[in-house]
């Protein structure tokens, strides 16, 4: 077990530079074709198809099957160029340079048409010194070479042996080689998304120009001390020193609220200088801690430094402050074999609850800040306290980072390497190391990373030879993967920041795969570290079928998005299941019929003659599939969190795959493209509820478990009720004792066996009758009702059609439906088509004749708006 203990700082802005000019080159540039016959206007930030489709040179890329016909664009060599002046004598400066904060990807850089420099990484910062280049006057080119032809002429030139997997499955219609390209991994396809490999200038691009010497960066290294039981504070700034001369000054620290104030003085002599500094926070005064969602507050300090330099040179720099700890527990676990694998948090065990996160479009110009925040707020509001920034996409933006800190977002954050084996030649490690020796500064400072991970289901592709590698070579492979994520990677962060854990990959065996020469025999161990589990054949409704693991990092289940989703990029000939789109748009191998399969275990296929309506039934049911499979899946990984049942157990962490969405299409998200919620993110705001009652069956023996992430004891009474599906009052109800129910605990609660809970309630059976629970205390609720279904649905006894209506009324920016129902009603669902916003719950079983549930709208709307929108759905309508 190795302790970790964090301060982390949150950097919030530039502050004021004297002695220093800067010119940003946002804005409005010239695109030009690879042969000259296409020019046009383009924003940047921003890419080449975002600028064809803003001057509709080209529809919505996500329009039906856009993804192929506009192929074209990532197979042309485009160039980028602005002309500027400067609005400052640009001689006066000794030092000037062009900065880059993101390209995409393969570009010469070319300033009044002396070429300056190269790119050839989307995850890096470029800076260039063009001091002797610049003029009054300028001109600026960035020649781009297509991803995609980049990508096979660097495979082609790998001639030893071959680097797999040379492409992607057919059905994901994507382009090959992405391994060879340090490039969003999943923008040349994947099995939830589109292949879109952009081309552009995708962040900010500005010049500096400066005298005497300049801040490069600034960043943050904690260290606790844990003899003096005192935060102390590595600050480390870089500096370009221009002048001939040292250059002399104070630096002061401050952070008001703690009471701390500390001066240093330092000497800067000429060229490339680190300064680092330690700051001791006061002891005297009381440091809050930094929380997960649900654990605490997120409570940081504001903290300044001012470099008061020679020659009233002053630089001043502002960051928010957090305080926590992380650790990575690994230990042995009495009856069980193997090691523990769960974090700790300011010393707290925490179960980490919540999902996988992509790219929010294969487009970044699109994605807003409204939008980031729409979908992190949906992240706490279901309850989560966890993403895992998946490999295969891309490092995030600063202000996603920043928003997790504020919301309590625990990040588990990958590198960028994804579902391949990745090549070792020099070049291509060298700029693997700037890229992760870029991304741990920029990032490092963020309460909410608790982990950095080197790369997605590597070690599991290599170990269970996804990709057929003859045996007499795998030492080969072997030897490459050590190099890149053990020597490269994982060297470049402990130099840079050794205060969160670092895993080589996920799935990994952690401790055991490190025994193991960093590659586990079996990486799937359930015994060790995490997992990723995936069975669509089998029942999902039998809990028997997943893992008893030590954390489940990646499941889940495909669902297709809602009508108003797709019906924005699709036509009226593609509204039908087995549509030419429908099967287009569906990128995992026999997805869509798997997904029928597993709902037709447990529930009636729609049966309707008319083509549209059979096609939304059939929506609506892959939705309610997923969430019940998702939801059956979750609550044993969350009641399994304080046993060991022969000998597996003590599961930590459950993160299902995935969060979001990158476009309109079937996927195994819970948040469609866009952000409304599916069924599933619903069902995520019960089954990752802090307090939950959570029901199973053991050999016709129904268990119900109690589940507390609360920190602190509270005593509550279970009442279990009994309905028939034919009728609207209980047929029967037991309540317990009141009990103390233990924080952070996962314990049995209530035990019978189903024949005599069928007995005691007199006149049912299994199929006629559904099991509902929940816990309260003095008759207040403490968890919303959970449920258990005794039998199939489709074989369900006495179910009849639902008649629900709704009443709206307004109240402020709230919208309140009063429902009232003819008959109990499974997976009731309430839609309002496009209009943006979510309900208090939904997908629920409704066996009163009345609810109320309210709707957040998103963006104003009115009363008539809802009116005209609103639909309703339940089982019964699609029997």
């Amino acid at each position: 077990m190795s302790l970790r203990l964090l301060l982390l700082l949150a950097l919030c802005g530039a502050g004021v530079t004297v002695a220093a000019r800067s010119l940003s080159l946002r804005g409005s540039w010239r695109i030009r074709s690879g042969n000259g016959s296409l020019e046009l206007p383009g924003e940047v930030p921003g890419c080449v198809h975002s600028a064809l489709f803003q001057r509709n040179l080209i529809q919505d890329p996500y329009y039906r099957f856009n993804d192929l016909n506009y192929r074209w664009i990532s197979l042309d060599n485009w160039t980028y160029s602005k002309e500027f002046k400067f609005p400052f004598d640009i001689s006066k400066w000794q030092k000037v340079n062009l900065i880059f904060e993101g390209v995409d990807t393969v570009a010469e850089v070319l300033l009044n048409n002396v070429s300056i420099g190269k790119t050839n990484n989307m995850f890096q910062r470029y800076s260039f010194d063009i001091t002797g280049v610049v003029k009054a006057v300028n001109s600026i080119e960035l020649r781009f070479q297509s991803p995609v032809l980049y990508a096979a002429q660097q495979s082609r030139a790998h001639t030893l042996y071959r680097v797999p997997p040379n492409c992607p499955p057919s059905v994901q219609k994507g382009e090959c080689h992405v391994n060879f390209i340090r490039k969003e991994q999943c923008s040349f396809s994947w099995d939830w998304g589109p292949a879109f490999p952009t081309q552009g200038i995708w962040k900010d691009v500005r010049i500096e120009a400066y005298n005497i010497c300049h801040l490069n960066y600034f960043t943050f290294s904690p260290m606790y001390d844990t003899y003096a039981q005192e935060w102390n504070l590595e600050i480390e700034s870089s500096f370009d020193v221009v002048s001939s001369k040292p250059v002399s000054g104070q630096v002061i620290v401050e952070i008001p609220k703690l009471q701390t104030q500390q001066a240093y003085s330092i000497e800067l002599q000429p060229g490339k200088r680190i300064v680092e500094l330690l700051v001791k926070i006061n002891k005297n005064i009381t440091v809050e801690t930094w929380w997960p969602h649900g654990h605490g507050n997120q409570t940081g300090y504001n903290m300044t430094i001012l470099f008061k330099l020679d020659k009233d040179l002053k630089i001043k720099k502002s960051a928010k402050v957090y305080f926590r700890t992380v650790e990575l527990i690994e230990e042995p676990i009495e009856g069980s074999p193997g090691l523990s694998f769960y974090f700790k948090i300011n010393g707290f065990p925490i179960f980490l609850k919540g999902s996988n996160w992509i790219p929010a479009d294969s487009f970044q110009d699109r994605v807003t800040s409204e939008l980031l925040w729409l979908l992190l707020q949906s992240v706490v509001d279901a309850n989560m306290n966890t993403l895992r920034v998946w490999g295969g996409g891309i490092y995030e933006r600063d202000e996603f980072y920043e928003l997790c800190d504020e919301l309590g977002i625990m990040v588990w954050q990958d590198f960028m390497f994804a579902c391949a084996l990745y090549p070792t030649d020099p070049g291509f490690m060298d700029s693997v190391t700037a890229e992760v020796a870029y991304q741990v500064r920029r990032l490092k400072s963020h309460p909410s990373i608790i982990t950095w991970s080197g790369n997605n289901e590597n070690e599991a592709a290599l170990m269970m030879n996804w990709y057929n590698i003859d045996f007499r070579h795998m030492g080969t492979y072997i030897k490459d993967y050590v190099e890149l994520y053990v020597k490269n990677i994982r060297e470049v962060i402990l130099a840079e920041d050794k205060s969160r854990p670092f895993i080589t990959s996920s799935p990994t065996n952690g401790a055991k795969s490190i025994a193991e020469g960093w590659l586990s025999a079996n990486p799937y161990d359930t015994n060790f570290g995490d997992i990723h589990f995936y069975d669509y054949g089998s029942d999902c409704w039998d809990w028997n079928v997943f893992p008893k693991a030590r954390f489940a990092s990646e499941y889940g289940y495909q669902s297709w998005p809602s009508f108003s989703t797709l019906e924005k990029v699709s036509t009226k000939e593609d509204w039908f299941y087995k549509s030419r789109f429908s099967l287009h748009r569906q990128h995992h191998e026999n997805g869509n019929n798997e997904m029928l399969l597993q709902a037709g275990l447990h529930f009636k296929l729609p049966q309707s003659t008319d083509p549209l309506r059979a096609f939304k039934d059939t929506i609506y049911l892959t939705q309610v599939m997923q969430a019940q499979c998702v939801k059956t899946e979750t609550e044993f990984y969350r009641r399994s969190r304080s046993e060991i049942v022969n000998g597996k157990g003590h599961t930590m962490g459950a993160l299902y795959w995935q969060l979001n969405d990158i476009w309109q299409a079937p996927s195994w998200a819970s948040l469609e493209y866009g952000g409304k919620w599916k069924m599933l993110h619903y069902f995520a705001r019960h089954f990752f509820a802090p307090l939950l009652p959570v029901g199973f069956e053991n050999q016709s023996v129904f268990f119900i478990y109690g589940v507390s992430d609360l920190r602190s004891d509270c005593n509550v009474t279970l009442t279990v009720r009994v309905h028939m599906w034919s009728s609207l009052e209980p047929l029967c109800s037991r309540a317990t004792k009141p009990f103390v129910m233990k924080a952070g605990e996962a314990v049995l609660l209530y035990k019978e066996p189903v024949p005599e809970l069928l007995r005691r309630c007199g006149n049912c059976t299994r199929q006629s009758c559904v099991v509902s629970f929940y816990l309260s205390t003095d008759s207040k609720l403490l968890s919303s009702a959970n449920y258990h279904f005794l039998s199939s649905l489709k074989e369900a006894v006495g179910l009849q059609k639902a008649h629900i209506t709704a009443t709206i009324s307004q109240q402020e920016d709230t919208f309140v439906f009063d429902l009232e129902t003819s008959a109990v009603a499974p997976f009731v669902w309430l839609d309002v088509g496009s209009i943006p916003g979510r309900f208090s719950d939904n997908g629920f079983l409704m066996t009163e004749k009345t609810r109320v549930i309210l709707f957040y709208p998103w963006k104003p709307t009115s009363k008539s708006e809802l009116e005209q929108s609103f639909r309703v759905t339940s089982l019964t309508d699609i029997y």
